[in-house]
């Protein structure tokens, strides 16, 4: 078994949403970015944050409210993009630090956002998939969401589902569940 040690970023974004196709001329952007800061050798949670991010190429739909309790008045008091990401480097050392989120979805949103805007890539090249090793540590065939996985793991849902900030802090536990079984490893290297 490979003993893990040193700090993790576990990241998850809200992003602008819509109950069907964006509006001509909208496109899927970052409004929130929760991180929750794991201990590898300790196997615990240490930090708990949340960035706002005002969108500039999209406006936050009733539905996204109802769905992560964002308001465009809230996001439009956060950083922008490049900021954001500034502070992902400066205070969380986003470059050299691995990072977990659950399934691939952040991974490839924060990738798609920097290419469309030109802001560096933020992240190392080291990120778990934390959704696929949860599975292939208790032997599942499909893939379960959040939720679902503190269920089999029997861990609370704190906070609101959803949110970033907490979302972020519910997967560090589902991480910490998972190097407990021996079952953490990175699945992509950029």
């Amino acid at each position: 078994m490979h003993t893990y040690s040193g700090l993790l970023n576990v990241v998850d974004v809200e992003a602008t949403c819509w109950s069907g196709p964006a509006p001509r001329g909208q496109t899927s952007e970052i409004i929130e970015i929760g991180l929750t800061v794991v201990d590898l050798g300790s196997r615990t949670r240490v930090s708990k944050h949340g960035i706002l991010v005002r969108p500039t190429r999209s406006t936050v739909s009733e539905f996204c409210t109802e769905l992560t309790g964002l308001t465009q008045q809230q996001v439009d008091t956060g950083v922008d993009f490049a900021e954001a990401c500034r502070i992902l480097a400066r205070d969380f050392a986003a470059g050299s630090r691995p990072w977990a989120s659950w399934g691939d979805y952040d991974r490839k949103q924060f990738f798609v956002q920097s290419v469309e805007t030109g802001v560096p890539y933020p992240f190392s090249r080291w990120h778990t998939n934390a959704k696929q090793v949860f599975a292939e540590s208790h032997g599942l065939r499909r893939r379960q969401g959040m939720a679902g996985a503190l269920g089999i793991a029997e861990l609370p849902l704190e906070g609101r589902h959803h949110r970033g900030e907490d979302d972020a802090w519910n997967i560090g536990a589902l991480v910490t569940h998972v190097l407990d079984r021996g079952g953490w490893r990175v699945t992509t290297e950029q």
